[in-house]
């Protein structure tokens, strides 16, 4: 009698629908070997007092699911469907672990998600392994601010996300395809990582709307066209877009404020830009640029200005430097496999090569 007494009493401080939820949550979960995360959800006690859950009076606001110290092994099994009657919930997060899977899709329910958060497990090797597609509910959404579920093995296209506060997704490493629509990701982002996917189409129509970016990836997709000049005139910190399709000269904008740019293993084609010469750490390899190299790259670099300057594997015919220039110690040049013999030998990646110079026959078919 003693015991049923103070079940009721426990589950008359939380909203009983919350309640059950968090039972049937509890029960598709289970600790990894090593993880002790559940120990502290007793039911017979009060579940605002469990372990990474937070209450606003009788409901449950924040679900923070596994151990977040480094090295916790995390959690396996599914995630129930009685997520979404959490009515009030504003932040989900789950650690990395061995979670599998479809996303359910009454989280399309929790009208005051904020952040969502699910991906891969960083310290022993084992990942998050959520499959299916990311439903158009989510990105239906209307007060997410941060969606974060990369690492797993999500496939289909990116849906339209309607949130005007959504400032972070990072999607990369999943299986997602087709192209991304113009309209799909709104302005408010400042963060977008959709690396290592098998995205394709163009995305000048899609980067000319982010203007508050200030860390976009893009790299390792099959996405084509131009890059617009304008995104070098937007606060981004980080950029990385190789090993894509892009094709035409690249023109920055009037100020590049962007320590890296790493625009190696594309398809990028024409004059190298002097406007370029501003960044810190410039990867142009394995392009298709022609012509010579600017002047005030030759400036920047000598003066220590510019750190890091990969050349190699273009097409371009020349650069204005003395064979006696001293290349200060903090700075990295390489010329190798162009249309030229490199005026000065230099210290190359050893992905590089060995040979110094393109065939004759190759610089020929690209002259003019």
């Amino acid at each position: 009698m003693f015991l049923l007494q103070f079940s009721f009493f426990a589950e008359a401080m939380l909203d009983p629908v919350d309640f059950l939820a968090l039972q049937a949550i509890r029960k598709s979960l289970h600790d990894l070997p090593g993880s002790n995360f559940f120990h502290s959800w007793d039911f017979t006690s009060d579940p605002c007092g469990f372990a990474g859950v937070y209450c606003d009076g009788d409901k449950v606001v924040s679900l923070n699911l596994g151990d977040p110290r480094a090295g916790s092994p995390g959690l396996s099994g599914r995630i129930d469907p009685a997520i979404g009657k959490l009515s009030a919930l504003t932040e989900l997060s789950i650690v990395p672990g061995r979670i599998m899977g479809a996303l359910p899709a009454t989280i399309s329910q929790l009208k005051d998600l904020r952040f969502l958060a699910i991906s891969r497990n960083f310290i022993s090797g084992d990942y998050n392994q959520l499959t299916g597609t990311i439903s158009p509910s989510i990105g239906s959404l209307p007060e997410l601010s941060n969606l974060i579920l990369c690492h797993n093995h999500l496939t289909g296209s990116i849906p339209p996300f309607l949130s005007q506060s959504l400032t972070r997704i990072d999607l990369k490493r999943n299986s997602l395809t087709g192209s991304i629509s113009p309209a799909s990701l709104p302005p408010s982002l400042r963060y977008l990582s959709l690396a290592w996917n098998q995205l394709t189409g163009p995305v000048d129509r899609v980067l000319i709307r982010l203007n508050q970016l200030n860390y976009l990836d893009l790299s390792l997709n099959r996405l084509t066209g131009t890059i617009p000049d304008r995104i070098f005139a937007f606060p981004i910190t980080n950029l990385q877009l190789q090993r894509n399709f892009f094709y035409g000269p690249i023109q920055p904008a009037n100020r590049v404020t962007i320590p890296t740019v790493d625009l190696s293993y594309n398809r990028f084609s024409g004059g190298i830009s002097p406007l370029l010469s501003s960044v810190e750490n410039l990867y142009l390899n394995s392009n298709r640029f022609t012509g010579e190299v600017p002047a005030s790259f030759v400036d920047r670099l000598l003066s220590a200005s510019i750190q890091t300057l990969y050349l190699q594997h273009n097409f371009l015919t020349g650069i204005q430097i003395s064979p006696a220039a001293e290349i200060p110690v903090s700075s990295s040049l390489c010329l190798q496999y162009n249309c030229m013999v490199p005026p000065l030998q230099t210290p190359c990646p050893l992905k590089a090569g060995p040979q110094k110079t393109r065939p004759t026959t190759q610089c020929n078919e690209w002259r003019g």
